[in-house]
């Protein structure tokens, strides 16, 4: 493997980590003043499966799946697809982007309490330690939540972007024995197309609402972001950085998202930056970084 090969793999997990944590406040922007969560969420979703079945056509391959694996394959689209987004899009509008991406910063956290319970993973007194920090600085950012000028509902939305962390814990489990198996863009091809199914009951009613006549260049250019910026682009990058860096390399860049997303919080929305956002983020940092250096450390 090349230098710039591994450099290449750097620039696109930094480039999507700096898009993930802009789009918490580009989510903010557009839904759901121009569009509601769910209608957001359904473009989203069905940009992203079309996409997928585009450069399967255009890079022609096995595209089905084993009979055997199509539950595992539905699972990780109720988690990873219809329960996640779903949560996320809709926690986010009722809470502000700082919020959001601290919580999602969490998500390691019930990875690790999700393997012990499915007895994948031994926690040990140093990780255990950084479960109580993580959980601790979640708990902290929620409690202390209350409505602001880009909340409505800053406890609700921190639920349930709790519930999206999870949910997407459940997904990064039960995804990697179809990563072994499949190709990752041929996993992440069936999983969006599966999740697309199980969310065009929820979702279809309010992107049918959607008033596009009211739509100016700057709310298209948000939606781009959104479902390209932010969505399908980032998918691909990862996957390429995946191929060219460890797993716990990729991980590690998550930690930029909260970074990334105050600085433009701040600036466009003007958010505060309270003690208690500052104290909770030490401690979410804190315990992750634990849990992580400890993992890294035995192996």
């Amino acid at each position: 493997m090349s230098s710039i090969q591994i450099k290449k793999a750097h620039w696109a997990v930094f480039t999507t980590n700096l898009l993930f944590g802009i789009n918490f406040s580009i989510v903010k922007y557009i839904s759901p003043q121009y569009i509601k969560p769910f209608g957001l969420n359904f473009i989203r979703v069905i940009v992203t499966v079309t996409l997928l079945w585009l450069l399967y056509l255009l890079k022609p391959s096995k595209a089905g799946i084993d009979k055997k694996d199509i539950p595992a394959f539905i699972l990780c689209a109720i988690s990873g697809v219809a329960i996640n987004q779903l949560m996320f899009i809709k926690g986010l509008t009722l809470s502000t982007p700082i919020h959001g991406a601290l919580l999602i910063l969490a998500t390691p956290v019930f990875i690790l309490l999700i393997a012990f319970v499915m007895k994948k993973e031994a926690i040990t007194l140093f990780k255990t330690l950084g479960l109580l920090l993580s959980i601790g600085g979640a708990s902290l950012l929620i409690v202390s939540g209350k409505k602001s000028t880009t909340g409505d509902n800053i406890l609700l939305g921190d639920i349930l972007i709790v519930i999206n962390s999870v949910s997407y814990a459940f997904y990064y489990i039960l995804v990697k024995p179809l990563m072994a198996k499949y190709s990752p863009i041929h996993v992440l091809r069936w999983v969006f197309t599966f999740g697309l199914i199980f969310i065009t009951p929820f979702c279809f009613k309010q992107f049918a609402a959607i008033e596009w006549n009211s739509f100016s260049l700057i709310q298209y250019a948000a939606l781009a972001f959104v479902v390209l910026g932010a969505t399908f682009f980032p998918y691909l990058f990862t996957v390429y950085g995946l191929q060219h860096l460890s797993a716990s390399t990729v991980g590690a860049y998550i930690y930029l998202q909260p970074v990334f997303s105050a600085i433009v919080s701040v600036l466009v929305f003007h958010e505060e930056l309270s003690v208690y956002k500052l104290l909770a983020a030490v401690l979410i940092f804190g315990g992750v970084y634990l849990i992580n250096k400890r993992k890294e450390a035995v192996t």
